[in-house]
């Protein structure tokens, strides 16, 4: 299987509520978003971003729009008004998943 970041197959976006982050990954065709619901699990992106520090992340399904939503609580190290961090808000988290290398079959296609 060839090993490609994960922008290949998919697109994102990401925000703040609160200390929350939340990050949309959405594929770009049912069956990318086949492999995501298979593959891009709740524990990966919390392995992911672990040196956020969230104390739990929590993915949710939208199958309609061939995407999935994970929170990432208190990734924010206190949110917009309180933290240090460059990103305060979480709006790069969503590229920042983008780009992790992910293994797909052959012929996946997007």
């Amino acid at each position: 299987m060839p090993t490609v970041p994960l922008s290949t197959i998919a697109h994102g976006r990401s925000g703040d509520k609160g200390n929350h982050a939340n990050v949309a990954v959405i594929a770009y065709s049912p069956a990318g978003f086949a492999w995501l619901t298979e593959h891009l699990t709740a524990d990966r992106v919390a392995a992911y971003f672990a040196d956020w520090g969230p104390s739990r992340v929590e993915r949710f399904e939208a199958a309609n729009v061939n995407a999935l939503n994970f929170v990432l609580y208190d990734a924010l190290a206190g949110g917009a008004s309180r933290s240090l961090r460059t990103d305060t808000q979480g709006k790069t988290l969503a590229v920042r998943l983008l780009a992790m290398d992910i293994d797909v079959p052959e012929g996946l296609t997007v």
